[in-house]
């Protein structure tokens, strides 16, 4: 793994940081920011990352505020995905990147459908990795049985323990030597010797805030939005219980163009190194439509 390491600030003044891989082959394109979901950060595109490096492109691995190695939010309700994606603009501006490709797990695909409506220009190519306009409320239950809790965690074994009890059915075949890598995604040293989870419990309050009976959002303009920015790819875990088959035509008929892939045994969500989403990302990278 080779980067550097990038900071910016915020318009609101926070310190932010994304891992900065520099191209390892002849420039073929803009670079490509890689977002990741609500509780990780930037060490989930570790593998991803030179790959994509190695075909010519520059690649920012973000931590969005709030985790990894940026600052935390002094005011947990900005934990939206409005302010992140004006982080992400904080970001071009600074580093003067005009256009880039995106790469979006999760919340991160939401950052990125919400930059499509403020600063589409910026949007050479998405790809949507296990997100959509609309999420199943199975998925979203899960997610919010655990997010914002802070767990005790003792040794990396423990930290094991964890990261395979939250996220052991999204990847079935993980091995033990699978799971302690995790883990070494997901959490940080913490100062008094133990061990805590790489993001501010915090994230957690805008949840706990919004009325549980107001309907969702409709964000298929947004994707309709993204979609005519450029070439637009979702890849989805074929076991995910975030995006459903459903979900799925609803958006092949909201973005007719976008380019699908699945990625068979893994849930919510992919890593991308998996065979069938590394051959369409690349497939999106490589042709001309994408640079």
């Amino acid at each position: 793994m080779s980067f550097t390491d990038l900071t910016w600030k915020s318009r609101d003044g926070l310190s932010l940081h994304a891992r900065d891989y520099a191209a390892t082959g002849p420039v073929s394109g803009p670079p490509v920011i890689c977002i990741h979901g609500l509780t990780r950060n930037a060490r989930d595109f570790e593998d991803l990352a030179p790959r994509i490096a190695a075909l010519g492109r520059r690649v920012l691995a973000v931590d969005v505020r709030g985790r990894g190695r940026s600052a935390r939010d002094p005011q947990p309700l900005n934990y939206h995905p409005g302010t992140y994606a004006m982080d992400i603009i904080a970001l071009l501006d600074a580093t003067g990147v005009e256009q880039a490709a995106f790469i979006g797990t999760s919340m991160g695909g939401i950052i990125a459908m919400v930059l499509a409506s403020i600063r589409p220009q910026a949007i050479a190519a998405t790809v949507l990795n296990d997100v959509g306009p609309e999420l199943s409320p199975v998925g979203l239950a899960r997610i919010g049985g655990y997010v914002g809790e802070v767990p005790i965690l003792a040794d990396w074994a423990a930290a094991t323990a964890y990261a395979k009890a939250i996220n052991g059915a999204a990847f079935p075949l993980y091995t033990d030597a699978d799971w302690a890598i995790f883990a070494r995604r997901l959490v940080d040293p913490a100062p008094d010797g133990t061990l805590a989870l790489a993001y501010d419990p915090a994230i957690a309050e805008p949840f706990k805030a919004a009325d549980p009976q107001a309907p969702p959002a409709d964000m298929y303009p947004l994707l309709r939005a993204l979609s005519a920015c450029g070439p637009l790819l979702l890849v989805r875990g074929a076991i995910s219980d975030l995006i459903d088959p459903a979900i799925v035509e609803r958006m092949r008929l909201a973005a007719p163009n976008m380019a699908y892939a699945e990625v068979p045994d893994v849930g919510h969500a992919p890593m991308l190194t998996e065979p069938e989403a590394w051959t369409a990302i690349e497939r999106l990278l490589v042709a001309p439509t994408g640079k």
